[in-house]
């Protein structure tokens, strides 16, 4: 068990805001990556679609207050006027004047708020990436500017890809801003240029045309730049002239010092880095500012950790890492991102805070917030939640759990098992309940999680709904299962061929370990 005082690989549910003041003491973080929620986009922390292909609500209304002012936009904003520096507030007060009480405000607020305390966890020595959306990217700037001070404004980072979708109504996007600052503006901060430099080119390679004895490769240089002349004159001048010209040696750089442009590509459809997450960022792209900006040893800071790229690269670049995130889906999803690339385990490896560890977690969670409960629970068996249950009627539906079938000849075909979870009073209604819902949706295998302990008749019940025969596994599964969340907690998990979860490539990597071939099929859309 890591101890609670250490900051070293740490994962974070709850807002981060509060986790920041609670947690995170000052000048503690030596690199902070941030690819916060544009006010453009509602679904930018969207892990998968409904299977109707509509964007899923229940992870909508996770953050969904984010872009839209309300009380609590306001109280932020009084918060700000009343403790922020004094350029803070004169930037943000001019901010609400021009654009008065809107989304845009609503979002420029909750950013600011956050950058500040972004600042205060920040070593002197340490450096900040913000990246941006066109949408926010100038008001960004100047929040950037105003906080962190114009002086620590190092480099507007252009990374360039190429997009699939072209139009011929305006000029095509084909890059992002990652805005580059500093802590301190007298250029203390780390910046390991060597280690992302660029390689030199095939025409500047053929420069270093001779070599020594020893086959290192060099060309003549004069000391006050290039020295052009014949090769013997240039070997002449080297003896009789030393203080003239000197040897350039190929292997003494690395390459070139980096440009403020990164060409690297999105994450391709069949790349087994993609996780479904519509704005995941590659591994290549973290990779570089993560090598650049910071040490081995160093702690990286990511508070809108989404799917865990930042948290993935800083481990595999022996780094430590804090992530945090709002939703119990992005929470587990990088759970799994670390079990699958590294064998890290959550309590063994790292710790994870702000989950339920035990069953008092579990009802606290559950008294405080159903909703959130509900989808944590879904989490525990890797189940996708389904619908928001704050509008319309309830379809009986809570999760699905999607399973592997018939894997006859590289052919594969996808279930799904319907999931209801309760945290009140539970009786053998409910199962038969769930056994309609299970009929209606024509699916092969009913889950039913509670809070509170099932009553016999409930388990009665649950038995008579008889067995799944598995066609390619040869096994019975029981078409009706009661789980507690106390054995979830104890690693129990549901009986199902081969279950996959929510995420996209989770699919591909299990298909490919465990029968020896790739499948890009995709079942969360």
């Amino acid at each position: 068990m890591i101890a609670r005082k250490s900051l070293e690989n740490r994962l974070f549910y709850g807002e981060n805001l509060n986790i920041l003041r609670q947690y995170l003491p000052d000048e503690s973080v030596d690199l902070i990556y941030l690819d916060p929620p544009f006010n453009s986009k509602a679904d930018y922390n969207i892990l998968f679609k409904e299977p109707s292909g509509e964007p899923s609500e229940a992870q909508i209304t996770a953050f969904g207050d984010t872009w839209h002012w309300t009380d609590e936009a306001e109280r932020t904003y009084a918060e700000i006027v009343e403790t922020a520096p004094a350029r803070a507030v004169e930037m943000i007060t001019g901010f609400r004047k021009f654009l008065g009480q809107n989304d845009m405000m609503a979002y420029l607020i909750m950013m600011c708020i956050r950058l500040i305390e972004l600042r205060r966890v920040l070593k002197n020595s340490g450096s900040i990436y913000l990246h941006c959306d066109p949408t926010a990217s100038h008001y960004l700037k100047v929040l950037m500017d105003t906080i962190f001070g114009k002086e620590c404004f190092k480099s507007e980072l252009v990374w360039c890809y190429s997009e699939r979708e072209i139009s011929k109504r305006y000029w095509n996007k084909k890059h992002d801003i990652i805005l580059f600052y500093t802590k301190s503006g007298d250029d203390k901060h780390v910046f390991n240029w060597k280690d992302v430099a660029l390689a030199y080119s095939s025409g500047t390679i053929e420069k270093f045309n001779r070599a020594d004895s020893k086959g290192r490769k060099f060309q003549i240089r004069g000391k006050g730049g290039p020295y052009v002349g014949k090769q013997g004159l240039d070997i002449k001048l080297e003896k009789t002239h030393p203080e003239w010209v000197y040897r350039d040696y190929l292997d003494k750089s690395p390459g070139v010092p980096p440009r403020d442009w990164l060409i690297i590509p999105v994450i391709n459809r069949a790349a087994r880095e993609r996780l479904g997450y519509p704005t995941q960022k590659p591994e290549a792209l973290l990779e570089k500012i993560i090598k650049a900006s910071s040490n081995k040893g160093d702690i990286i800071l990511d508070p809108f950790c989404g799917c865990g790229t930042t948290l993935a690269m800083a481990h595999g670049l022996k780094r430590k890492w804090i992530g945090i995130d709002i939703t119990h889906l992005a929470i587990n999803l990088i759970k799994w991102r670390m079990r699958k690339k590294y064998g890290l385990k959550p309590r063994i490896n790292y710790e994870v805070i702000g989950e339920p560890e035990d069953l008092a977690g579990a009802r606290e969670l559950a008294k405080n917030n159903r909703y959130q409960f509900q989808w944590w629970a879904l989490s525990l068996i890797d189940a996708r939640p389904y619908g928001d249950k704050k509008k319309g009627a309830d379809t009986g539906i809570d999760g699905y759990l999607y399973f592997l079938e018939d894997m006859q000849r590289n052919k594969i075909t996808t279930k799904r098992a319907i999931v209801q979870v309760k945290s009140g009073k539970v009786s053998v209604k409910d199962i038969r309940d769930l056994g309609h819902v299970v009929a209606r949706e024509g699916s092969e295998i009913g889950i039913f999680v509670t809070l509170e302990e099932p009553t016999a008749p409930m388990k009665k019940e649950a038995v008579a709904f008889g067995l799944y025969h598995s066609k390619s596994l040869g096994h019975k599964y029981p078409k009706m299962q009661l789980l507690t969340i106390e054995e979830l907690l104890a690693g129990k998990k549901p009986l199902v061929p081969i279950a996959i979860p929510y995420h996209k490539n989770a699919e591909r990597v299990i298909i490919d370990e465990q029968f020896g071939f790739e499948y890009d099929g995709d079942n969360s859309e």
